[in-house]
């Protein structure tokens, strides 16, 4: 009886190892924002990180399993920065820094806004709209001191409004590299302040 060899996934990764796999799925990030998808295969990604298709299956089972790692590394990046941004600001301003450290961290990484679009598009992964809402939604409620009291729903809404205009802003960027997403990015920090209930 023949013994496969233990792959990566079944043992602790050796510090090679995790260098390769941190190597492969900047290499993916890389070329999902340059060619999408469907451009990011696993000969490409190979090519692209100068090892052979089958060193590439040794780290990842497959395609969609470097895509959904690189995804998950480039938001792991994100949520790290927005979170630091908002602990540092404290309660009243969270709702300030999220949204002044979600857009400039995308302005900075376009890359990564890539990468979270295409796999967000082409990913097989369920996305609660919740998780998208919700974090913001808790960081008003915790700056009911200087934005007023509301219910649960009017959070819920301001959260949903302020998200997609983060989205909006992050994409025109993309589209247009001269857009001053700082500027915009302090309107809706204004809007989101300004927006007192009655």
């Amino acid at each position: 009886m023949t013994t496969r060899p233990k792959r990566p996934e079944d043992r602790e990764l050796t510090l090679t190892e995790r260098a390769r796999r941190s190597q492969l799925m900047e290499v993916t990030v890389g070329l999902v924002a340059d060619r999408g998808y469907a451009g990011a295969s696993l000969a490409a990604i190979a090519e692209r990180a100068g090892i052979t298709k089958a060193a590439v299956l040794y780290h990842f089972p497959s395609k969609a399993a470097v895509v959904q790692a690189a995804h998950e590394h480039v938001l792991g990046a994100l949520v790290e920065h927005v979170g630091a941004a908002v602990e540092a600001a404290g309660a009243d301003q969270g709702p300030a820094a999220y949204v002044r450290s979600m857009i400039g961290h995308l302005r900075e990484h376009p890359r990564h806004t890539r990468m979270i679009i295409e796999a967000m598009v082409h990913g097989d992964a369920d996305h609660e709209p919740a998780d998208r809402w919700r974090p913001l939604g808790d960081l008003l409620r915790a700056a009911e001191g200087v934005l007023g009291a509301r219910t649960d729903a009017d959070l819920r809404t301001l959260a949903i409004i302020t998200g997609g205009a983060i989205d909006a802003v992050v994409a025109e960027r993309l589209a247009d590299p001269d857009y001053d997403t700082a500027a915009a990015a302090d309107r809706i920090v204004d809007l989101v302040y300004a927006s007192r209930p009655a």
